[in-house]
């Protein structure tokens, strides 16, 4: 039964991530989908700045904490593991929507490309940046990182294996082009509003940071190999990368028996 149980929840989950998923290419840029970035709740500029903030730190909390390895094994005491994974891309998938619904719009113009041969080329940037995103899960392993391998595994009857390290395509340019798409589809926008500008900056930021905590976890986690693949890569920015990684080398943890 609970094998059975365990894989609805899992597809439930993910048609919920797929769903928040594509609704926030709508929310960012600004189409198809009735709220956006820029069409919002209508507010004042004081208490709209206050809400957006509260809605992207929320958002950022739960994405973080909830990504931590103390707060899973934790977390693994009360929620089943076949359904850890499903259960945070679950609530991920809730905080971003309700950042949608509760979003308050900043109409104020902070640039307008009027060009057109220039807007083609930021929106054909952001359509970029959300491609990257996409397939950037499949380079390491998209259902394993949004729970269906998880859940699949536990209807077969087949214990979960840790996959194994590999640095694939885009893996081998950047460590994190999944954050490197977000960042440019943030930021690559013909008309910048001040609600937009708040975004990009705050999720931005908010990447900058929660990258931080992932590679310490990788080092905890791989030791070595993780140390002198931070050696060989950049972070973000291809070429822009450590010739030495000896500046963190007392920080890694060897990989546990």
């Amino acid at each position: 039964m609970f094998r059975n149980l365990a894989i609805g929840y899992g597809a439930v989950c993910y048609v919920v991530f797929l769903a928040a998923f594509l609704y926030s290419i709508g929310f960012v840029g600004n189409f198809v989908v009735p709220r956006t970035v820029d069409n919002g709740i209508a507010t004042a500029a004081g208490e709209a700045v206050v809400v957006n903030v509260v809605l992207l730190g929320v958002f950022a909390v739960q994405h973080s904490v909830m990504a931590r390895p103390a707060f899973k094994r934790w977390w693994t005491r009360l929620v089943p593991k076949a359904i850890e994974r499903s259960t945070y891309v679950l609530l991920s998938s809730l905080a971003l929507i309700l950042m949608f619904w509760q979003w308050r719009t900043m109409p104020a113009i902070v640039w307008d490309v009027t060009w057109t041969p220039g807007r083609a080329l930021l929106w054909a940037v952001f359509a970029a940046g959300w491609l990257i995103v996409l397939l950037s899960t499949f380079m390491i392993n998209h259902f394993d990182l949004f729970g269906l391998r998880q859940v699949c595994l536990a209807w077969r009857g087949t214990p979960y294996r840790d996959l194994e390290f590999r640095t694939t395509l885009l893996y081998r340019v950047v460590r994190h082009p999944i954050m490197l798409g977000f960042i440019v589809a943030f930021w690559a926008i013909p008309t910048m509003t001040a609600g937009h500008l708040l975004f990009a900056i705050a999720t931005t930021g908010y990447i900058l940071i929660a990258i931080q905590f992932e590679e310490h976890d990788l080092r905890a986690a791989l030791g070595r190999q993780y140390l002198d693949y931070q050696g060989r890569v950049a972070m973000l920015i291809p070429g822009l990368h450590r010739r030495s990684a000896r500046v963190i080398s007392d920080s890694v943890v060897p990989k546990e028996a």
